[in-house]
């Protein structure tokens, strides 16, 4: 029996010396291939939750496993975002400086890659996201939607087993925010990776086949 690609056990995380506590005695257990819907009010924790997934903070107390293993002791963090997560922003996070092609290759630079392989592998995702006819272009001349689709590009450069995604919806309009879901779903059922969206949109989360609401720190259903 396989293990599922990530387990929550029994995590807490507090701030400010421990007054504020943004997640309880959280407990989860995700498979691979997965696609989970997060939702919550503002506050309830559900980024704190998705920051610890993917290893961009730690727990107060408690485990996060990855394939058995826990994150931060026998899994290096850094290793783990580099080579098995890939992130989607709200705001993008774009290199303003960089054109779409080479904000997409800008996670390879730590893998032993050429120059030629790099861009390649970066024209062949721009391309899947419906891009190819705007590699060359800075983010200050993409539009919204098409800065979330160079920012999922840049999430599949290395082939991470987890997407994460934090309200990569928020910063679009309804046409757009129906297209990114549409390429993320597509992009997680063709690559057979773990989808995690953080969501406050009601349709999105309701779309997913899992959906887990959080509430004041605890996971409410």
């Amino acid at each position: 029996m396989t293990c599922p690609i990530l387990e929550v056990c029994d995590v807490y995380k507090s701030y400010d010396e421990g007054r504020i506590e943004a997640l309880r005695g959280v407990d989860l257990s995700i498979e691979a291939g997965e696609f989970v819907a997060i939702s919550g009010h503002s506050g309830s924790g559900k980024s704190t939750l998705l920051h610890l997934l993917g290893g961009l903070d730690t727990p107060s107390s408690g485990t996060v496993l990855f394939r058995g293993a826990p994150l931060g002791s026998s899994i290096d963090l850094d290793s783990y975002r580099s080579d098995h997560v890939g992130f989607i922003f709200q705001a993008f996070h774009l290199l303003p400086t960089l054109r779409a092609v080479e904000n997409v290759q800008a996670p390879m630079l730590a893998a032993r890659k050429s120059c030629g392989d790099r861009r390649q592998r970066a024209e062949t995702l721009l391309k899947e996201v419906g891009l190819e006819h705007r590699i060359d272009q800075h983010p200050n001349k993409l539009s919204a939607g098409e800065r979330q689709r160079v920012a999922i590009a840049r999430a599949l450069a290395n082939n991470p087993a987890i997407l994460l995604a934090d309200e990569p919806t928020g910063n679009l309009d309804s046409a757009n925010s129906a297209r990114i879901m549409e390429i993320l779903t597509g992009i997680q059922k063709s690559h057979g990776m773990t989808l995690i969206v953080v969501t406050h949109e009601v349709e999105i989360a309701q779309s997913a086949p899992r959906h887990i609401r959080i509430c004041d720190g605890r996971i409410a259903s």
